[in-house]
């Protein structure tokens, strides 16, 4: 049987971890720690969302292995560190999908998806021992990306009625808080530079909370979208036997405006 054919189950990659980090492992397996790990499972996870967005089963389908090798990871040095084991991992998880889902596991009602996050946020609350909104807030972790942050925090405050009457308020912020930008940007006053251009994005990702779009989502496609006509001015340049070092910047918008059509 070729490797491709061999199937393996969980245990087996338990197993392959346990050899990595044993006596006569891999030397660089052994020497990782939680700490040094995380910037992998931050790469790993992006990947998948990479994957996802790409529509590519093959690749979804060895990221994901990526970052269940991560969880695998962790859950090994804490059990070499008689701290925890993957099994704890697995049983928290399980009470945690039961407790939160009353309405299947339990007596409590849910028809709608809205009444399943109510449930979900009121006893994730309950669990944390949260009383106060604000709690909540601080609760999400400032290591997310700061539009994500950004959003979710928004979403906190709206819950509780902390929100506009209409997506047309929330615009009319970002006109606000775009001319108090322009008040100081040439300003020799950093900070407030630095503050009013943070009020503006808060207030862009607030817009983007009305509309039911993830700004951080949308920022990438907008990124995307800049680099395909970044390039399509670059090859044309090309064709043209020109470098764009050597293009002044009315060229280049001239390329750029043929590759919005």
């Amino acid at each position: 049987m070729s490797d491709k054919e061999q199937h393996f189950n969980f245990k087996d990659l338990l197993d392959i971890m346990t050899k990595l980090r044993g006596e006569g492992g891999c030397p660089w397996d052994r020497e990782q720690t939680h700490e040094s790990l995380r910037q992998y499972m931050l790469e790993e996870s992006y990947e998948v969302v990479d994957a996802i967005n790409h529509k590519h089963d093959d690749e979804l389908k060895e990221e994901l292995g990526d970052v269940l090798l991560q969880v695998v990871f962790h859950a090994q040095i804490a059990a070499e560190q008689n701290r925890f084991t993957i099994q704890d991992v697995i049983d928290n998880i399980c009470r945690k999908m039961i407790s939160r889902h009353t309405h299947i596991f339990g007596d409590d009602t849910a028809d709608t998806v809205a009444q399943v996050l109510d449930n979900w946020e009121r006893i994730k609350s309950d669990e944390k021992g949260f009383d106060t909104h604000t709690e909540r807030m601080k609760a999400i972790p400032s290591i997310l990306p700061a539009l994500m942050r950004s959003y979710k925090v928004q979403k906190k405050a709206a819950a509780v009625g902390f929100d506009w009457d209409d997506v047309k308020d929330a615009i009319s912020k970002v006109d606000e808080e775009l001319q108090e930008f322009k008040d100081v940007y040439l300003s020799e006053n950093y900070g407030k530079i630095v503050e009013e251009l943070g009020d503006l994005l808060f207030a862009i990702v607030n817009v983007a909370r009305f509309l039911d779009i993830q700004p951080e989502l949308a920022l990438n496609e907008a990124t995307e979208k800049f680099i395909k006509r970044f390039e399509y001015i670059e090859n044309s340049a090309k064709g043209a036997g020109k470098r764009l070092e050597d293009m002044s910047l009315k060229e280049m918008d001239e390329l750029w405006e043929q590759a919005k059509l």
